[in-house]
């Protein structure tokens, strides 16, 4: 049995749709990603961090207070960590409301909206294996 590398089509297949990822296009760790999956990853990578932007594709917006009673196994740092994260890449937009005392709330810019496709397929992937597994089945069609 053979590994292959996510983003590769097997030899002979390089045609797929995963086919685009050349082996020059695969880069050693601390280095910008230039591969679409290992993009992607980066953005996305990082205990919590999906389930950070479901929060946010399931309200548009939130504040931290918000993100951290719906996030309770979260704890400060790696919260305010994966909002550093997707803030920077762009995914979250960050704006201070005026008042005292200071509050903050995030929402998704388009970048963050286009992760959805991205977000449900991981949820239908999850869904199915759980049934596989023999777990409760969970709602559908929601993400």
């Amino acid at each position: 049995m053979t590994h292959q590398t996510v983003g590769h089509a097997p030899a002979g297949d390089r045609d797929g749709p995963l086919a685009d990822c050349p082996d020059s296009a695969l880069v050693p760790p601390g280095h910008e990603p230039r591969c679409p999956v290992d993009i992607t990853l980066a953005v996305l990578g990082g205990r919590w961090t999906p389930l950070v932007l479901r929060e946010f594709l399931r309200r548009g917006e939130a504040t931290y207070s918000e993100l951290s009673a719906a996030l309770p196994a979260l704890s400060d740092k790696v919260l305010s960590d994966r909002l550093a994260q997707l803030t920077g890449a762009g995914v979250l937009e960050r704006h201070r409301i005026p008042g005292w005392p200071p509050r903050v709330h995030y929402a998704l810019t388009v970048q963050g909206r286009a992760l959805e496709p991205v977000m449900r397929g991981m949820w239908e992937w999850g869904s199915a294996r759980r049934g596989a597994l023999g777990g409760a089945p969970g709602p559908s069609g929601t993400a």
